[in-house]
């Protein structure tokens, strides 16, 4: 919702002209997006004091600083999204309706605040499937494809934790099909505090997670420093767990 990776160019390579109208603004939407999700979760979290939005909080806040990055690489800085931290505060008059009304609809009871949570990583991934159609730019695709991965946990998670309410969540803004293949699906190393976690690592070369011994990695790079995405919808693992249940 992460530190600038190897795969992103130098700002000074890239300039906003190299960006299509429609991938400049499906950058500046996504930012917005996150910091939605983020917004959100932080006043549930300020509501209801209960995980999974303790957690999930801070992935966004991650997601927010990667679409940031690719801001800074395609020279959008003049634009306020990018440097807008105010909560609640949005350019886009549609994400500033949306969560205003999530707000009050997941301020009335915690169920109603866990479904809040499962329509945000809907419309995320909804809305990342469009962008992803509007791209062939290898750097920005990473990084939607990185955040889509991100929102499916977290709509495992929330989806999970209204089971365990007693209520069957049913999507609204994707198909059922696409729900039923996330919900049953695995977690995935999407990141949610690369510098907090201590898991072997998803690269080339051999992994050193501490406290889990050698072993090789499965991605790029070494291993200590990866809170994964599934530590969040656990609610385990350091830089993710939460003192609130």
């Amino acid at each position: 919702m992460f530190a600038a990776i190897p795969l992103f160019l130098t700002a000074e390579s890239q300039t906003t002209t190299s960006l299509s109208t429609q991938e400049k603004n499906g950058l500046l939407y996504m930012q917005e997006e996150e910091k939605l999700a983020r917004d959100v979760y932080d006043s549930m979290y300020a509501k209801w004091e209960v995980n999974p939005f303790g957690n999930i909080r801070q992935s966004e806040r991650m997601h927010m600083d990667r679409m940031n990055t690719l801001a800074v690489t395609y020279g959008i800085k003049e634009e306020k999204a990018f440097n807008n931290d105010k909560a609640g505060s949005f350019l886009n008059p549609i994400l500033a309706k949306i969560y205003k009304d999530l707000v009050v609809s997941g301020s009335s009871s915690l169920i109603d605040a866990l479904k809040a949570g499962a329509k945000i990583e809907e419309l995320d991934i909804a809305d990342l499937d469009e962008r992803i159609a509007q791209t062939k730019k290898e750097d920005i695709l990473t990084a939607y494809k990185f955040l889509r991965m991100g929102s499916e946990n977290h709509l495992r998670a929330f989806v999970r934790r209204l089971k365990s309410q007693g209520v069957d969540y049913q999507p609204e803004f994707i198909k059922k099909e696409m729900f039923d293949a996330i919900i049953s699906g695995e977690n995935q190393d999407a990141g949610c505090g690369k510098e907090q976690g201590n898991g072997p690592g998803k690269g080339q070369g051999m992994g050193q997670g501490q406290g889990k011994g050698n072993g090789p990695g499965k991605g790029n790079g070494a291993g200590n420093g990866s809170c994964k995405e599934k530590c969040c919808e656990k609610e385990t693992g350091p830089g993710c767990k939460s003192d609130k249940n």
